[in-house]
């Protein structure tokens, strides 16, 4: 996926976010990030060709969100 990129700026931007007490923006984050998320797994799901097996692995407790092979 190339554009998985997007998940690392989401998690950083979060993590700006808690650092410097911004909770509901933060939570708007999380949101955004699982939509990224999911968004991503359905365009992957959806491409025409791809080999193997690829997920997105979201991990609301570690507040990693990525790629997996």
């Amino acid at each position: 996926m190339k554009n998985e990129w997007i998940l690392d700026v989401l998690a950083d931007l979060r993590a700006f976010a808690q650092d410097h007490h911004l909770p509901a923006l933060s939570e708007q984050l999380d949101d955004a990030r699982l939509i990224a998320a999911s968004e991503l797994a359905a365009q992957w799901e959806g491409s025409a060709g791809h080999e193997g097996h690829r997920s997105i692995a979201v991990r609301l407790d570690t507040d990693k969100i990525g790629c997996c092979l």
